[in-house]
């Protein structure tokens, strides 16, 4: 490799990570105003309507709002961890995006490179002839996803322990063991989707639903991987970490201003994470419907409709009870989801 070519891969990685980040923080931003635009529909009341036209500059006005709102720190609250928590409940989810694709790769902009080097300096490069669109297609993307986004709970459950409160702290608490619970089904759904692929890496894994998506051959691991995305980034009907009647707020009782904001950063980042790894395993990701070609716009609408997901159960299922959230976790989708894996096992073994 010349040293053109590492220059170049290390700008390249740099650009796909700066323009990911803000093209989430952007989308995350727009899914606040989204969100509370359908729920206001949803409950027959106008929801935020008065900042910029159709209310579209409302989550920049909530952003100005959070920064100049009073910082305050408990007095027995842990003066280290409790400004960290915040920070450790929102990298790993946008680190998570680092390995999901996008969209099918661009050999304009390589080719283009290429070019350049030839006339510049005169020898023949080693370049890929195509600029992929996800930061980094590693071998072992799916493993690197569930141990990133399995991050985040660090942050929450510090959160409630830091901040020398009981509410606080039982809500991190819920958190913890919430997650422990859907992790295991979650995991074993994705575990399917591995054997049938046979690879790690989403890239490849999207190539293989080119003439048929996953949802087709694994109707109920999808099912159980919707329940565990909701249960894994807290959503209603499992948003017992922060249960109002019960925890004031749950682990973030005791945090105001830019904290408070980055923990519900971290909970919308997540949304939009999960989403866009549910399409990339069960919706073809970046490939259309019925050989419909392959574009970043049909991995949006994908995404967009997982997310819109979220928001329609928020605005129709009531709170779970904590019991009937370990109970269902335990009792019914580990089961389910064990079933699932012995099944695809069973029809790879007499099938291949």
């Amino acid at each position: 490799m010349t040293i053109f070519e590492g220059f170049f891969l290390v700008a390249l990685i740099g650009i796909k990570v700066g323009v990911m980040v803000v093209c989430v923080m952007l989308c995350m931003a727009m899914m606040t105003l989204v969100e509370r635009r359908f729920l206001a529909f949803m409950q027959c009341r106008l929801g935020p309507n008065q900042v910029g036209y159709f209310g579209i500059l409302q989550p920049f006005a909530d952003g100005l709002k959070n920064l100049f709102k009073e910082d305050f720190t408990p007095a027995g609250a842990d003066k280290i961890l409790y400004p960290l928590a915040p920070i450790i409940a929102l990298i790993p989810a946008l680190t998570a995006f680092a390995v999901i694709p996008f969209g099918p790769g661009i050999p304009e902009v390589a080719n283009l490179l290429l070019m350049l080097e030839d006339k510049l300096l005169g020898v023949k490069s080693d370049l890929s002839s195509v600029v992929t669109l996800t930061a980094g297609d590693i071998n072992v993307g799916v493993l690197f996803f569930m141990a990133v986004v399995a991050m985040e709970i660090y942050g929450v459950f510090l959160g409630g322990w830091s901040s020398n409160s009981k509410y606080s702290l039982l809500g991190g608490l819920r958190a913890s063991a919430q997650m422990i619970s859907y992790e295991l089904s979650m995991t074993l759904s994705v575990l399917s989707i591995v054997m049938i692929s046979g690879t790690l890496r989403l890239g490849d894994i999207v190539h293989m639903q080119e003439r048929g998506w996953f949802i087709i051959i694994q109707p109920i691991g999808f099912v159980i991987f919707l329940i565990c995305m909701l249960a894994e980034t807290n959503r209603s009907p499992f948003d017992l970490p922060e249960a109002e009647s019960e925890l004031v707020a749950g682990f973030h009782t005791e945090y105001s201003s830019l904290k408070f904001a980055m923990f519900f950063m971290a909970e919308y980042v997540a949304m939009i994470g999960i989403s866009s790894f549910c399409t990339t395993l069960y919706l073809g990701g970046f490939n259309g419907p019925f050989g419909l070609g392959s574009s970043i716009l049909w991995f949006g609408m994908k995404t967009f409709l997982l997310l819109f997901f979220f928001i329609h159960v928020r605005a129709t299922l009531p709170r779970f009870r904590y019991d009937q959230l370990m109970d269902f976790g335990w009792k019914t989708l580990l089961p389910l989801s064990l079933l699932n894996l012995m099944l695809t096992g069973f029809f790879l073994t007499v099938f291949r």
